[in-house]
Order: structure tokens, then sequence, then C-alpha cells
């Protein structure tokens, strides 16, 4: 099957391509590369270097000998999105090419404005474009499960039963979006509900967890093919900040009380997970929503658990807590449903098998490349 990774040079689509290239499928990259653009217009970097992207593919093909083809442009320009479609032909399409950082999309107007016309704008164009030309491609689209926010019932998988003045309807689940980010992809699942309603495209929406992790089968072969390990206050994610505080002996920064709770996955997971879609895929006219991730674990159950791995490697670490530059509520129920992955055959990796090695090591190996100026919150939710 052919399968275009829209958002190939990323963190989630650069593994997946190559997990899927290596698994035999014939894979392309669409990337605009704007994500480097911007780590270099805010001054932040990965901690693991990263190969530019035509190094990166030349050295994948000259070790495996598997071509991964390479589009470099912007899907919100729909001409180049078409020619490119056209040109590749994908029987499936894996859409990350979005802005993800929630922290970016609250900077001011400016990054709010930019998030949701990259992202809204980009999958309405795709939309389009399948339904002008490839009506029976299937769209794998990475949503995520800050859709949902934090209600004080079980989340279910992107749909609910309920009843109402004695009438019963199953609708799509309340979203309850905590960014402007989370907000731009709540507005792309409704308009991929509306569009495999109304033109019968067929679409699977994968809201997954927090991703964690930097080696996957492939992406661990050869240096050049490393994957991003981001720790900033921008696009690091909590855990990736803790393990590399650990490692140079800065304080773990815990926000507020630490109660918050999320979604989590290994990597390897992640790539797993949209093959998994893809060789099942949805019906004509079928909106399907999956729930991508594998365990939960609040902020402080994060800082404990590098803590007590990092003391296991002779690390003197600390927990403080920081006012939470967020507006979230810090203790609340959380208790997703994420069946319909494992009915498929996914077997997980959790993360007590793989912190040591995935991230504190990481961390260690890499510490002189960390930017001190870039371990704290420098965007607030209140301003």
């Amino acid at each position: 099957m052919k399968v275009l990774v829209i958002g190939g040079d990323g963190y989630c689509g650069w593994a997946t391509a190559l997990h899927l290239c290596n698994k035999g499928y014939e894979v392309g990259i669409l990337d605009s590369l704007v994500r480097r653009y911007w780590d270099l217009k805010l001054s932040v970097d990965t901690l693991t270097p990263i190969a530019p992207i035509k190094t990166r593919i030349k050295r994948w093909e000259d070790l495996t000998g598997k071509s991964l083809p390479l589009f470099i442009g912007d899907i919100t320009d729909y001409d180049f999105l078409s020619k490119t479609l056209h040109e590749f032909e994908p029987e499936a399409i894996v859409h990350f090419g979005e802005q993800r950082s929630a922290p970016y999309s609250m900077i001011d107007r400016e990054h709010a404005v930019l998030t949701q016309v990259n992202n809204v704008v980009g999958t309405l164009n795709l939309l389009y474009a399948m339904k002008s030309d490839f009506p029976d491609c299937h769209l794998v689209k990475l949503g995520t499960m800050g859709e949902y926010g934090t209600p004080n019932i079980d989340i279910e998988e992107g749909y609910i039963t309920i009843e109402h003045n004695g009438r019963k309807d199953t609708l799509p689940y309340p979203k309850q979006p905590g960014s402007f980010y989370h907000l731009s992809k709540v507005h792309d699942s409704h308009n991929i509900h509306f569009a495999c309603k109304i033109w019968g495209i067929r679409a699977t929406d994968l809201n997954q967890g927090v991703v964690y992790g930097v080696l996957t089968e492939q992406t661990g072969i050869d240096e050049l093919l490393i994957n991003r390990l981001d720790y900033d206050g921008i696009f690091g994610t909590a855990l990736n900040r803790f393990c590399i505080q650990a490692a140079i002996g800065h304080p773990l920064t815990v926000y507020g009380s630490g109660g918050q709770t999320r979604g989590f996955l290994d990597i390897r997971d992640t790539v797993r997970c949209v093959e998994l879609a893809i060789a099942n895929p949805a019906d004509a006219g079928q909106f399907r929503v999956f729930n991508q991730f594998t365990e939960s674990f609040s902020v402080g159950d994060l800082a404990l658990m590098v803590k007590k791995a990092g003391v296991a490697m002779g690390l003197n670490i600390e927990i403080n807590h920081l006012e939470n530059p967020r507006v979230e509520l810090e203790e609340h129920y959380f208790n997703p449903k994420n069946t319909k992955l494992l009915d498929l055959g996914l077997q997980p990796h959790y993360l007590s098998d793989s912190l040591l090695d995935s991230l504190l090591n990481f961390a260690i190996k890499y510490k002189d490349r960390v930017d001190l100026e870039q371990i704290l919150p420098k965007v607030t939710w209140k301003r």
C-alpha cells in the first residue's frame, strides 16, 4: 500500500515513516520543515542532534535500500497539496502535519492565529483534495486526548450514548479543550466527521496521549536517524523536562500540585497504532475515533518515577512545585477508555520498562546540549 506521511520530518511522523517503510509499505514524506524554523525563531532545540531531512533520508535509503520520496511544501497551499497527491497517489494518508504545542498556541494572538490557520486550513485542504480525486483514500489523522479535557465522567472513544427526556442517541463525546491548539484539533475532528458524513470519506482519528521515548527499531539503527527529544517550555513534555533536569542536577519542576493526569504511550506504540489503523481501514463514510494511549499518570507520579530511577543511577534529585502557568484542574477524575487499538492487536510497551534506556540515558548522554534558559516555563495562559 502507498502511504503518504504528512509531517514526516517531525517526532511522530519520522518514526512512523521509517516504521511503515520497514514493514513494506511504499512511503512518501510531505513536510514544510516549518517546525525547524519555529525552533530557530524561538531559540530552542531538541536535546538529540537532528540531521537535515535530506541527510536523514539518504542515510535511511543507503542503509536499507528502501526509497523514501520527499515532498517539501505546505498543505495550506492547496495547489501544492493537490499536485503532490496526484504525483504520489496514496492509498492512505497519515496526517501529522500540524502545530502541536499548547504553549506555542498560547504565546500571543499571532501564535494562536498561526496555530489555527495552519491546522484547520491544512486539514480542510486535505479533505477537499481527497473528495475531489482520492475518495477511496483512508485518512489517519492524529488527534489528541486533550480534546476531551478532564470531565467528571468516564471518557469514551469518540462517542457517547446518552438518554435525555426519554429519548436515546449516540453522539460525539463533548469536548473541553484546554488551549487554542487543542481547540484547533477539535475543529479538525468536527470537519473530518462532517466530510465523512456528506462525502463518504473514510477516516480514523487517533486521539493520542503524551508520547515519550526516542528509540524505535528504525531510529536506533544509526545516529543520523535519531529522533527528537524536546524538553523546552514550548515543545517539551513534562516527562522529558524531568529527565533532563535529573541529568543536569536541576530540581524537577512540577506545575502546581502535580495532580494533573494524562494518558501516555511509548513512541514504539505510536507507530504500531498507526500501522494497525492503516491495516484495518475505516469504511466509506465512517469517522472512527481511537483513544491512543496505554497508561495514565499524574505529573506528580512522573516526577516520583524519574526521581526513583535517577537515584538508582546515582543522581541526586529534588522535586520543586512551581505556580502552574496553565489554567487547568490540578486535581480531577480521569478514566478514559482505550480498548479499540488493543482489540486490533496492540501489545503495549510500558513506561517502567523503558524509562532508563529511552529517556534518562539519552538525557545524560547529551546533557552538554541542554540550554538552561529553556527548562522553565515562559508562557502563561493568564496573560
